[in-house]
Protein backbone atom coordinates (compact mmCIF):
# COMPACT_ATOMS: atom_id res chain seq x y z
CA UNK A 1 0.00 0.00 0.00
CA UNK A 2 2.78 2.17 0.43
CA UNK A 3 4.32 2.15 -2.85
CA UNK A 4 1.07 2.64 -4.56
CA UNK A 5 0.79 5.99 -2.03
CA UNK A 6 4.13 6.85 -2.29
CA UNK A 7 3.61 6.56 -6.72
CA UNK A 8 0.59 8.66 -6.96
CA UNK A 9 1.45 11.45 -4.62
CA UNK A 10 4.18 12.99 -7.37
CA UNK A 11 1.16 12.58 -9.89
CA UNK A 12 -1.08 14.02 -8.12
CA UNK A 13 1.02 16.65 -6.94
CA UNK A 14 2.21 17.18 -10.77
CA UNK A 15 -1.45 17.44 -11.68
CA UNK A 16 -2.48 20.28 -9.66
CA UNK A 17 0.63 21.88 -10.21
CA UNK A 18 0.18 21.92 -13.39
CA UNK A 19 -3.97 22.10 -13.10
CA UNK A 20 -2.87 25.95 -11.35
CA UNK A 21 -0.32 26.91 -14.29
CA UNK A 22 -2.75 26.29 -17.11
CA UNK A 23 -6.15 26.86 -15.78
CA UNK A 24 -5.11 30.05 -13.67
CA UNK A 25 -1.67 31.32 -14.10
CA UNK A 26 -0.95 30.76 -17.94
CA UNK A 27 -4.45 32.70 -18.44
CA UNK A 28 -4.10 35.54 -16.13
CA UNK A 29 -0.53 36.20 -17.71
CA UNK A 30 -2.04 36.30 -20.94
CA UNK A 31 -4.70 38.04 -20.45
CA UNK A 32 -2.97 40.73 -18.52
CA UNK A 33 -0.35 40.60 -21.51
CA UNK A 34 -3.62 41.42 -24.19
CA UNK A 35 -5.26 43.95 -21.84
CA UNK A 36 -1.94 45.93 -21.59
CA UNK A 37 -0.40 45.54 -25.37
CA UNK A 38 -3.80 45.44 -27.24
CA UNK A 39 -6.43 47.06 -24.72
CA UNK A 40 -9.21 47.60 -27.45
CA UNK A 41 -8.65 44.14 -29.53
CA UNK A 42 -9.19 42.21 -26.54
CA UNK A 43 -11.74 43.68 -25.51
CA UNK A 44 -14.05 42.93 -28.88
CA UNK A 45 -12.93 46.44 -30.60
CA UNK A 46 -15.83 47.80 -29.28
CA UNK A 47 -17.90 51.07 -30.91
CA UNK A 48 -19.60 53.41 -28.79
CA UNK A 49 -21.42 56.40 -29.65
CA UNK A 50 -21.01 60.01 -28.86
CA UNK A 51 -22.56 59.16 -25.06
CA UNK A 52 -20.56 56.44 -24.80
CA UNK A 53 -23.12 53.58 -25.04
CA UNK A 54 -21.20 50.43 -26.90
CA UNK A 55 -22.93 50.14 -29.89
CA UNK A 56 -21.87 47.11 -31.77
CA UNK A 57 -18.02 46.07 -32.72
CA UNK A 58 -15.92 46.90 -34.86
CA UNK A 59 -15.30 43.33 -36.08
CA UNK A 60 -19.09 41.87 -36.44
CA UNK A 61 -21.56 43.20 -39.04
CA UNK A 62 -25.27 44.66 -38.00
CA UNK A 63 -28.20 45.05 -40.71
CA UNK A 64 -28.80 48.79 -41.96
CA UNK A 65 -32.28 49.14 -43.86
CA UNK A 66 -33.22 52.94 -44.27
CA UNK A 67 -32.49 55.42 -46.95
CA UNK A 68 -30.36 57.40 -44.83
CA UNK A 69 -27.63 54.79 -43.37
CA UNK A 70 -24.91 52.77 -45.45
CA UNK A 71 -26.17 48.91 -46.28
CA UNK A 72 -23.85 46.59 -45.19
CA UNK A 73 -22.92 42.82 -47.28
CA UNK A 74 -25.84 40.37 -47.66
CA UNK A 75 -25.70 37.96 -45.16
CA UNK A 76 -26.61 34.54 -44.78
CA UNK A 77 -26.46 33.96 -41.21
CA UNK A 78 -29.76 32.91 -40.26
CA UNK A 79 -32.09 35.94 -39.99
CA UNK A 80 -29.09 38.47 -40.74
CA UNK A 81 -26.47 39.06 -39.17
CA UNK A 82 -27.33 36.75 -36.25
CA UNK A 83 -23.57 35.72 -34.67
CA UNK A 84 -25.24 32.98 -33.28
CA UNK A 85 -25.71 31.58 -36.85
CA UNK A 86 -22.41 32.10 -38.35
CA UNK A 87 -21.67 30.92 -41.74
CA UNK A 88 -22.25 31.32 -45.25
CA UNK A 89 -24.88 29.74 -47.59
CA UNK A 90 -22.93 26.82 -48.91
CA UNK A 91 -23.98 27.73 -52.93
CA UNK A 92 -21.32 26.78 -55.53
CA UNK A 93 -20.64 29.20 -58.03
CA UNK A 94 -22.36 26.73 -60.49
CA UNK A 95 -25.58 27.01 -58.00
CA UNK A 96 -28.83 28.20 -60.07
CA UNK A 97 -29.83 29.28 -56.66
CA UNK A 98 -27.06 31.80 -56.05
CA UNK A 99 -27.06 33.10 -59.38
CA UNK A 100 -31.22 33.67 -59.43
CA UNK A 101 -30.37 35.60 -55.87
CA UNK A 102 -27.69 37.26 -57.12
CA UNK A 103 -29.59 38.68 -59.97
CA UNK A 104 -32.20 39.79 -57.63
CA UNK A 105 -30.01 41.36 -55.53
CA UNK A 106 -28.31 43.39 -58.13
CA UNK A 107 -31.66 44.83 -59.66
CA UNK A 108 -32.57 45.67 -55.76
CA UNK A 109 -29.08 47.31 -55.44
CA UNK A 110 -29.00 49.20 -58.63
CA UNK A 111 -33.16 50.75 -57.89
CA UNK A 112 -32.12 51.75 -54.15
CA UNK A 113 -28.81 53.35 -55.26
CA UNK A 114 -30.32 55.04 -58.50
CA UNK A 115 -28.13 53.29 -60.83
CA UNK A 116 -28.15 53.02 -64.42
CA UNK A 117 -28.19 49.22 -65.70
CA UNK A 118 -24.46 49.75 -67.39
CA UNK A 119 -23.43 50.73 -63.92
CA UNK A 120 -21.46 47.46 -62.42
CA UNK A 121 -22.12 46.48 -58.78
CA UNK A 122 -19.13 45.57 -56.60
CA UNK A 123 -19.34 41.82 -55.99
CA UNK A 124 -19.39 42.62 -51.71
CA UNK A 125 -22.41 44.43 -52.82
CA UNK A 126 -24.43 41.37 -53.40
CA UNK A 127 -22.65 38.44 -52.42
CA UNK A 128 -22.66 37.08 -48.41
CA UNK A 129 -19.01 36.95 -46.34
CA UNK A 130 -18.53 33.56 -45.41
CA UNK A 131 -18.94 34.12 -42.08
CA UNK A 132 -22.21 36.18 -42.76
CA UNK A 133 -20.97 39.03 -40.65
CA UNK A 134 -18.44 40.95 -42.24
CA UNK A 135 -18.21 43.97 -41.01
CA UNK A 136 -16.82 45.82 -44.13
CA UNK A 137 -17.70 46.87 -47.30
CA UNK A 138 -15.78 48.07 -50.70
CA UNK A 139 -14.70 51.45 -50.90
CA UNK A 140 -16.58 51.39 -54.20
CA UNK A 141 -19.79 50.03 -52.64
CA UNK A 142 -20.03 52.67 -50.48
CA UNK A 143 -19.63 55.13 -52.96
CA UNK A 144 -22.24 53.98 -54.87
CA UNK A 145 -24.21 53.98 -52.09
CA UNK A 146 -23.24 57.84 -50.77
CA UNK A 147 -25.46 59.96 -53.41
CA UNK A 148 -28.53 58.08 -51.59
CA UNK A 149 -27.48 58.56 -48.74
CA UNK A 150 -26.95 62.26 -49.00
CA UNK A 151 -29.67 62.87 -49.98
CA UNK A 152 -31.46 61.32 -47.85
CA UNK A 153 -30.02 63.39 -44.84
CA UNK A 154 -29.78 66.48 -46.64
CA UNK A 155 -25.78 66.48 -46.71
CA UNK A 156 -23.21 66.92 -49.84
CA UNK A 157 -22.16 63.55 -51.53
CA UNK A 158 -18.48 65.81 -50.64
CA UNK A 159 -19.34 65.59 -46.76
CA UNK A 160 -20.69 61.64 -47.12
CA UNK A 161 -17.08 60.93 -48.92
CA UNK A 162 -14.73 62.43 -45.97
CA UNK A 163 -17.01 60.24 -43.05
CA UNK A 164 -16.38 57.07 -45.75
CA UNK A 165 -12.35 58.31 -45.88
CA UNK A 166 -12.74 58.67 -42.18
CA UNK A 167 -13.92 55.17 -41.18
CA UNK A 168 -12.21 53.41 -44.25
CA UNK A 169 -9.72 50.60 -42.92
CA UNK A 170 -6.56 50.40 -45.35
CA UNK A 171 -4.39 47.03 -45.66
CA UNK A 172 -1.98 46.50 -43.18
CA UNK A 173 1.31 46.88 -43.79
CA UNK A 174 -0.02 48.87 -47.14
CA UNK A 175 -0.30 45.34 -48.63
CA UNK A 176 -2.23 42.81 -46.53
CA UNK A 177 -6.05 42.45 -47.62
CA UNK A 178 -7.95 44.84 -48.77
CA UNK A 179 -9.23 48.44 -47.75
CA UNK A 180 -12.53 48.47 -46.26
CA UNK A 181 -15.54 50.91 -44.93
CA UNK A 182 -16.34 50.05 -41.74
CA UNK A 183 -20.04 50.39 -41.94
CA UNK A 184 -21.31 50.52 -38.34
CA UNK A 185 -18.44 53.34 -37.64
CA UNK A 186 -19.73 55.04 -40.49
CA UNK A 187 -23.21 55.49 -39.56
CA UNK A 188 -22.92 56.44 -36.06
CA UNK A 189 -20.43 58.90 -38.01
CA UNK A 190 -23.35 60.04 -39.80
CA UNK A 191 -25.47 59.92 -36.65
CA UNK A 192 -23.43 62.46 -35.06
CA UNK A 193 -23.17 65.06 -38.16
CA UNK A 194 -25.02 68.38 -37.04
Amino acid sequence: MKAIVSELRPAISATLVLAVVTCGVYPLVVTGISQAAFGDKARGSLITDKDGVVRGSALLGQNFTGAQYFHPRPSAASSGYDAASSGGSNLGPTSQKLNDVIKERIAVYRSANGLAEDVPVPADAVTASGSGLDSHISIKNAELQAVRVAKARGMSVERVKELIAASTRWPDLGILGDAGVNVLKLNLSLDDWK
